[in-house]
């Protein structure tokens, strides 16, 4: 998936827990899925699950998660990953790793209707409502947390790059219109930072759990608002911004649209080759952008 990432596999996992984490030894090792961009993961036993940094860059948010976590788990109306051990290099392996608690659920799938869309809408919003009503004070900025405008040159750059993938006149316009909305004025906020469905699980047709905090931090929350383009439709998308309430008004809207349009096209521009899962996401999200007026969401 990326030129750089480290080698990972199961037998490098059952090494890494035998050495340092004897007491977990002979429990089962098996690999979960393939479409995780940051970390490798590996299901350890019945309860546990092993995170691999596929990269340096990736590694630095791992003793973050560790920090916070626990935190902010206190506050939410989900589970969120529990941290259970920070690991070491080792094995050949170079980069810090951890072990969380297993979350059951299962991942949704771009455009493909949940049974119950509105309360889920309905559930992200009670999570984002609680998340960002946690104190701030000493929190990390996400990882996404500069304004939007300074993604514009490497948007516009992208965007041209996809000229006959996607409809770049459309998705121009979207991103013009978000650069047009005033600006957040407030401090930062908790932000997740990375709401799309590799991170969060489901069950029964509702949110059960919120996992994978590489983006977070404080930042300007109509990040967060990507997950009306990645998680819903057009009906589930109006059920989420009434369930927000009046502190989303157009400007976080139409910022909240520019989020979700720079990061899809450039995972689809990054992922196209190499991750079909994530390309294949990243033009969905594109073409609910570009196909609804803004005014009608």
């Amino acid at each position: 998936m990326h030129a750089d990432e480290a080698h990972t596999d199961e037998e490098l996992v059952l090494r890494l827990i035998g050495s340092q984490f004897p007491q977990w030894a002979g429990l089962p090792v098996e690999r979960v899925g393939a479409a995780g961009t940051s970390n490798a993961m590996y299901r350890l036993g019945t309860d546990m699950v092993v995170r691999l940094p596929r990269r340096a860059g990736d590694a630095e948010s791992a003793r973050r998660e560790h920090e916070w976590l626990r935190r902010l788990s206190r506050a939410l109306p989900v589970p969120v990953p529990a941290p259970l051990a920070m690991a070491e290099p080792g094995e050949g392996y170079p980069y810090p790793w951890s072990v969380f608690r297993w979350l059951d659920g299962e991942t949704p799938v771009a455009g493909r209707p949940l049974a119950e869309p509105a309360l889920f809408a309905e559930d992200v919003a009670a999570f984002l409502t609680a998340l960002r009503g946690v104190d701030a004070a000493g929190a990390p900025a996400s990882y996404r947390g500069d304004p939007l405008a300074s993604r514009d040159a490497d948007t516009r750059e992208v965007i041209a790059g996809l000229r006959g993938v996607v409809d770049t006149a459309a998705a121009t316009a979207v991103w013009d219109a978000a650069l047009r909305a005033a600006p957040w004025q407030g401090p930062g906020v908790w932000v997740h930072g990375d709401l799309q469905p590799g991170n969060v699980l489901v069950a029964g047709g509702r949110l059960s759990a919120v996992i994978d905090f590489e983006c977070m931090g404080t930042a300007d929350p109509a990040v967060d608002l990507i997950a009306a383009w990645y998680l819903m439709d057009g009906a589930a998308r109006r059920a989420f911004r009434a369930a927000l309430g009046t502190g989303t008004d157009d400007a976080m809207w139409a910022r909240g649209r520019g989020w979700a349009l720079t990061i899809a096209v450039n995972e689809l521009s990054y992922y196209r080759e190499t991750n079909p899962w994530m390309a294949t996401t990243a033009r969905h999200v594109i073409g609910e952008l570009t196909s609804v007026e803004p005014e009608s969401d």
